[in-house]
């Protein structure tokens, strides 16, 4: 493992099958996300965004929760930093530390690199705005889910209400949402929001890692190029995402990548072929 970058709350290795390992590290604190982790989240991701030897990241939290959800001491300081004397400048600035905490998640899709969430113990109100971000998501059986924010007497403003429906569907997110109901990892899996449950961390971990390997294996053209489609055309309609998906295609397509894999169907090698960083 090679440890990059110097995080105080997150931990981000890269192994030599071109995988990195993106650890929230705040363990003892049930990993909840404080004013350092939003800061450091998108830099850690920038910091992978940026490296050609990479195909894959695996996001996981350290200890016994994934993540408890947010710091109330954030809340505090932010509470504290946008108390200004002009109402209307206060509340500026309260929508632009939103908007800036938002961003801090949106680098999840950001990054070109898909972003596999290895899920066990509490996945709560944040830490759900977390794995929505994310491309694919596993858990273990002991995990548990839940859209906290109504609870807390506030709207859930950190993506959830605009990722989470089109993960598990309009009906089922709403009522999440509305209800703050404690959902289990079977329940999780029978709605979409994960793919499988394993029945601990080894077994996640050890399936994640396969699901990584095989990813990584593939052209990194055709693995970044395909997660930003599907990101496109959820955010668009149909023909907006067939007219950018021609467009990318267009642009990239034809590449030695795919040479290489008309070489080895011809020759029908049983040896996957090996593609160039980006």
């Amino acid at each position: 493992m090679l440890s990059i970058g110097s995080f105080t709350t997150l931990q981000l290795d890269i192994n030599t099958d071109n995988v990195a390992t993106l650890e929230l590290s705040r363990g003892a604190k049930s990993n909840a996300v404080n004013t350092e982790m939003w800061d450091e989240l998108p830099q850690a991701l920038d910091l992978l965004d940026a490296r050609d030897d990479l195909r894959v990241v695996i996001l996981r939290g350290q200890g016994r929760n994934f993540c408890a959800g947010i710091d109330f001491a954030a809340l505090t300081g932010l509470a504290a930093a946008v108390n200004l004397p002009c109402p209307g400048r206060s509340r500026e600035a309260l929508r632009r530390s939103i908007m800036n905490w938002q961003d801090s998640l949106t680098s999840l899709e950001r990054c070109r690199w898909p972003v596999i969430a290895a899920v066990q113990g509490a996945c709560y109100g944040a830490g759900v705005d977390m794995i929505t971000a994310a491309d694919i998501r596993y858990c273990t059986a002991d995990a548990t889910f839940c859209v906290k924010e109504v609870d807390l007497a506030i709207v859930a403003d950190m993506g959830t209400l605009q990722r989470l429906p089109g993960i598990v569907g309009e009906g089922v997110a709403r009522e999440l949402a509305l209800t703050a109901r404690v959902i289990g990892a079977q329940e999780a899996k029978a709605i979409g929001l994960v793919t499988a449950v394993f029945p601990d961390m080894q077994a996640l971990y050890a399936a994640v890692d396969k699901v990584a390997a095989t990813m990584a294996a593939k052209s990194p053209l055709a693995i970044t190029g395909t997660k930003r489609i599907m990101l496109q055309c959820r955010d668009s309609t149909v023909r907006n995402g067939l007219e950018y998906v021609a467009t990318w295609n267009s642009a990239q397509m034809l590449s030695q990548d795919m040479d290489r894999v008309i070489e080895s169907l011809a020759r029908k090698s049983k040896q996957p072929p090996r593609f160039s960083k980006l």
